[in-house]
């Protein structure tokens, strides 16, 4: 069984095409830079996307050496994610399964980050630390869905970067450029914000800019805004691991590729005697590949769509009933 996967969820168009084993054939995507200063614009995103979808699709056919006549399941990113880019992608996939009489699956777009982890990591039941420009949530299994344990209560970590990035002049995303002002920077005091379960990063965001504003270092500033979310996100992890007691912990999503962030987990990780993953850094960011491995999951468990319509750009994990687990 061969399942193609188109992931337009944000800034990426991507094109995966995976076996029912598991096996990645090709991850073909172009993405969306927004100038520096700006961040996505949604209906940019959506003409990049509609500009680009040929290509790459013709592209990743061609490196897999495959036809669409010989797939059988036709995934994408229903949500969540920016409405005009989502649109891109279920009309371009609804197209391709209508003409080719392929079947349609539409795939939750943070199910996919999870379990292109769990394939390409090896784990088996672990919490999971999902953190990106779009979202930052603790998850695990537990009782026939993915549990959030503990999420942001206004912008995520991803995007707090992005936020701070943007105002000290960085390229977008502001993430790898502020893991590298990093390394020469010195620790300012920034807001530590966690409500039980729950973190909060916008106002760290506002500090964080006031200080560059009031001429604090790049450096210091990026070096501050790592110890600090990043501190934050440990704790809750750790007490999500307590709570559940699964002995297993996977990063998944584009912010899951810093090293800081890898190392303080770690660290954790080793204190409770847990083992520590990451997912591989081509399959951290938003792709197509992950997309077309949920399609392979559903089909092969026989999973149906809960909503008829064609995406749900507010479609939280925790609203997915699981059956291949």
């Amino acid at each position: 069984m061969l399942s193609l996967g188109v992931e337009t969820t944000a800034h990426t168009f991507g094109i995966g095409i995976v076996t029912d084993e598991g096996k990645i054939l090709v991850n073909e995507k172009d993405t969306y830079i927004p100038p520096i200063g700006k961040g996505i614009i949604p209906i940019d995103a959506a003409k990049h996307h509609e500009k680009v979808k040929e290509k790459v699709l013709a592209q990743a056919l061609e490196k897999s050496k495959e036809k669409l006549e010989n797939v059988d399941v036709i995934s994408y990113s229903a949500g969540p994610g920016l409405p005009p880019a989502l649109r891109v992608g279920a009309d371009f996939a609804i197209g391709i399964s209508k003409k080719y009489k392929k079947k349609l699956i539409p795939v939750n777009h943070s199910l996919a980050h999870l379990e292109i982890g769990r394939l390409t990591s090896g784990t088996k039941d672990p919490v999971f630390v999902y953190l990106s420009g779009g979202n930052t949530m603790i998850i695990a299994y537990a009782g026939g869905r993915y549990r959030i344990f503990g999420e942001t209560e206004d912008i995520p970590v991803g995007n707090c970067f992005d936020v701070v990035g943007r105002e000290m002049g960085l390229p977008h995303p502001g993430g790898p450029e502020i893991e590298k002002l990093a390394l020469n920077g010195e620790y300012v005091e920034l807001p530590y914000v966690v409500k039980g379960m729950d973190l909060s990063f916008a106002g760290i965001a506002t500090a964080a800019t006031k200080l560059f504003k009031n001429g604090v270092s790049k450096e210091n500033i990026s070096y501050s805004l790592q110890e600090t979310c990043f501190a934050m996100l440990t704790e809750v992890t750790e007490r999500a691991m307590a709570h559940t007691g699964k002995k297993e912990l996977l990063l998944v999503g584009g912010v899951a590729a810093n090293k800081r962030l890898q190392e303080m987990m770690k660290m954790m990780c080793e204190d409770r005697s847990a083992k520590f993953y990451v997912v591989p850094s081509e399959y951290s960011g938003d792709q197509g590949a992950m997309i077309a491995w949920c399609g392979i999951l559903a089909s092969k468990s026989k999973w149906k769509s809960e909503f008829k319509d064609k995406i749900k750009p507010n479609w939280r994990i925790d609203q997915v009933k699981i059956n291949w687990l």
